[in-house]
């Protein structure tokens, strides 16, 4: 089963047990691959709708920290419940050592030396390991291998 079906199937099931909570946050997920789907004129795959989901939790993340340093509590909370949903969607996350060995094999397969770089490592790496990884971390990963 793909995602998108899963998700729809979720959603459904969010209906019949009248979880509110759960069943917007899965009617915003497909309101952005939905939306995305429209905009690019394309079926979105999988890898394009964990890019989707990644950008969402993203915004979750930064919001709860706007929240937190503002002292609402209340919305925090929410957006937390909402990470929660959506981060179930999200495939195994590749480990801190996986990531460091697959940019460090990059790193040497680009022959890349040095912060300037940067970007041309960027661009191998987000195509091999998006949707595997944080991509937090992985730039994180990308800046020490090429600080070396």
């Amino acid at each position: 089963m793909n995602l998108k079906s899963r998700i729809t199937d979720d959603m459904k099931a969010a209906m019949r047990a009248k979880d509110s909570q759960r069943l917007g946050t899965i009617r915003l997920l497909q309101a952005a691959i939905k939306q995305r789907e429209v905009d690019e004129r394309i079926e979105l795959d999988d890898a394009a709708i964990v890019a989707t989901l990644d950008k969402l939790i993203k915004q979750r993340k930064d919001s709860i920290t706007a929240f937190e340093g503002a002292g609402r509590q209340d919305l925090a909370d929410q957006e937390k419940a909402e990470l929660a949903v959506l981060s179930a969607y999200l495939p195994e996350r590749m480990s801190e050592a996986e990531i460091a060995e697959a940019v460090r094999a990059i790193v040497a397969e680009t022959g890349a030396s040095g912060p300037a770089d940067m970007g041309k490592v960027m661009g191998v790496v987000k195509a091999r390991l998006a949707g595997k990884a944080d991509m937090g971390q992985v730039s994180a990963a990308v800046k020490a291998a090429l600080a070396r």
